[in-house]
């Protein structure tokens, strides 16, 4: 499908006024939602390219900026070490109820949006695959889709660094999709194996797939990305997604 120019909108939230990018279809039909949530540098080019991806599969697709609290509307941190230092130590900084503030309203956002049926899904790459499998909380959301989501096997997300994901996965009631890298240390394999395990034990309907690749393999900047993976990962959150939410 092709789609119409980016837009936006600023939500009122508990924690200060949140932008919100919006990427859908051209066409005036109504169509399932899905809330995608960003790397630690926000809405980046490769991170706007893969929501134009979902999108065009014929979704609205919600990028919060995720550290609304701490930047001003629709920045973008650098692929660099001060934009890494910068993101990773906003991860920490911002409160873990703001995180989920945040999903509840893009949720909210999308529910209302009059292109979209109501129907919800999450997505999200890198610290956006936690946000995603959080988000994936909320009743509402019928299937989530989680990039090498970090921090969830070290409870690491959010200020005090102590959340809380382990313990609420049965909360989870949509069919996730969890992709990991073989070769990405921010989640080894005993993390990898706790997920695993945790997610079973808490009755979660999930796929997994783990593939030879590095943190970030997804992303089409940098020595790190491989685009034969990606193509491959896309093709099953499309397939989750289209299932799910038509």
């Amino acid at each position: 499908m092709t789609l119409r120019e980016p837009e936006h909108a600023d939500l009122e939230t508990p924690y200060g006024p949140m932008r919100v990018h919006v990427v859908r279809p051209a066409g005036n039909g109504k169509y399932p939602g899905v809330l995608m949530f960003s790397e630690i540098y926000q809405v980046t080019g490769p991170i706007a390219r893969t929501a134009a991806m979902i999108a065009g599969q014929g979704f609205v697709v919600a990028l919060p900026d995720i550290y609304h609290e701490f930047e001003a509307p629709g920045v973008a941190l650098a692929y660099d070490k001060a934009g890494t230092e910068r993101g990773n130590a906003l991860k920490t900084t911002k409160e873990l109820a703001s995180y989920d503030a945040d999903a509840r309203a893009t949720l909210g956002f999308l529910k209302d949006h009059p292109a979209c049926t109501g129907r919800l899904g999450t997505l999200g790459i890198c610290i956006g695959g936690h946000l995603a499998f959080r988000a994936a909380m909320n009743p509402e959301v019928e299937a989530g889709v989680c990039f090498y989501a970090t921090d969830i096997h070290k409870r690491g997300l959010g200020k005090g660094t102590h959340d809380d994901s382990l313990d609420r996965m049965g909360d989870i009631k949509g069919e996730m999709l969890m992709i990991w890298g073989r070769q990405d240390p921010h989640v080894p394999a005993e993390g990898r194996r706790l997920v695993y395990d945790s997610m079973t034990a808490a009755g979660v309907n999930f796929t997994w797939h783990e593939f030879n690749g590095q943190h970030a393999f997804m992303r089409d900047e940098g020595h790190r990305y491989d685009p034969a993976i990606a193509h491959l990962v896309y093709g099953l959150a499309h397939d989750l997604l289209g299932r799910r939410l038509r």
